[in-house]
């Protein structure tokens, strides 16, 4: 998930950055961008709300587990730990595991979790020239990475910034930009599983008071966005008039998007044509993995590991998304104050996401809360209601 303070805070455009003498306006600024009164409206209402769903991120203050361990006669490899970041770091995380497991030069592995980690990790292993089996309790759609919001968001809570090692960013930017470049493969595809899409942060601010009046960065989680500024989009703000929201502004940006039922079909389809195998296995503890064939095990078990491998270092962050059903041409995202929304193939995306970093943290409840769904979709409902009232 990308937060509201990041997506303002990349790249809100003021007179100078958009050329102009230091006496313009920013009125006359936002005039060289086109306009975005097109936008079709959502249709929010609760008879269109087809699920409600909950996904339990695997935060770890360190940041990521990607590490070898000896369990009896085993090398296992740990891939979890990803926060809000594990679609996004997903292929670069990927990268770093089966680079550990071939320093073995085994000619199979085994891969633990059929999620977004398990599929890439076992995409990457074959592409290395490993057999690969996946071992896994549930696949999609039953997996906790079929309910991720869907947005490229390679920082969102991925570690806190006092805990990580002097080596972390350096890290962290090799995944992300693995991972980027990944992806990138995906445009174009039958179904969309990948593309850019425009966000919307909204807001009554033009982009100097709100520059002004963004609060300090005292979270304390890892923002380390900025350190992609070549690969990612600045946003660029609507004036009144430019755009059909009911708020004097609109900060628009883009960002990937990703179909997620489209994308892990994909996937999945991509691992049993190169002759990949899945399993169904429950594993109970770490000496379970005996029972595998196989010497070297990548370990995706997301926030399974927490009880797995007794790692309480892994913190669940709490997300509910209510889902409305796909809307012809509406392909884009808003944020507005408390609320994210983003259409995708797939479904649009309702997604209580609180005023700070810390809404849902240690929160290990997976029960959707049906009441708070409908309460997120009236929100929408008020939010383009200007746009339904005939003139």
């Amino acid at each position: 998930m990308m937060d509201r303070r990041s997506f303002l805070g990349r790249g809100i455009l003021g007179a100078g950055a958009l050329g102009l003498s230091a006496g313009g306006s920013v009125r006359a600024a936002s005039l060289l961008l086109d306009r975005d009164s097109h936008i079709i409206p959502i249709r929010a209402s609760i008879d269109r709300m087809f699920r409600v769903t909950v996904c339990l991120r695997p935060f770890r203050a360190a940041g990521p587990r990607i590490e070898a361990e000896e369990v009896g006669r085993k090398l296992v490899i740990h891939n979890y730990g990803h926060g809000g970041s594990g679609w996004s770091l997903s292929w670069g995380s990927a990268a770093v595991a089966v680079g550990k497991a071939m320093e073995v030069s085994p000619k199979e592995v085994a891969v633990i979790g059929a999620g977004a980690m398990g599929l890439t990790a076992a995409l990457t292993a074959q592409r290395a020239g490993l057999a690969v089996t996946i071992y896994a309790k549930e696949q999609f759609p039953d997996v906790r990475s079929a309910r991720a919001t869907g947005t490229w968001s390679p920082d969102s809570r991925v570690a806190m910034e006092k805990d990580v090692d002097p080596g972390f960013g350096d890290r962290w930017e090799s995944m992300a930009r693995t991972s980027f470049a990944a992806f990138q493969g995906f445009l174009g595809s039958a179904g969309d599983p990948v593309e850019w899409t425009d966000r919307y942060a909204l807001s009554d601010l033009s982009p100097v008071e709100r520059q002004a009046a963004r609060p300090e960065e005292a979270t304390g989680f890892s923002r380390l966005e900025h350190r992609l500024h070549d690969i990612t989009p600045r946003s660029q703000p609507l004036g009144p008039g430019e755009h059909p929201f009911p708020t004097a502004f609109a900060y628009r940006n883009s960002s990937l998007t990703f179909n997620v039922a489209d994308l892990s079909r994909q996937l999945m389809n991509d691992f049993l044509i190169a002759g990949g195998k899945v399993v169904p296995m429950t594993f109970h503890e770490p000496n379970d993995i005996m029972k595998l064939k196989q010497k070297v095990i990548i370990n995706c078990t997301g926030y399974g590991a927490r009880a797995l491998w007794k790692d309480e270092s892994v913190i669940p962050v709490r997300g509910q998304i209510a889902w409305l059903i796909p809307q012809a041409g509406v392909t884009y995202g808003v944020y507005h104050k408390s609320l994210n929304i983003l259409a995708r193939r797939d479904g649009i995306v309702v997604q209580e996401v609180g005023e700070n970093d810390w809404f849902g943290y240690n929160d290990a409840n997976e029960t959707p809360d049906r009441q708070a769904a409908e309460t997120s979709v009236r929100q929408v409902a008020e939010l383009f209601a200007p746009r339904l009232t005939p003139a």
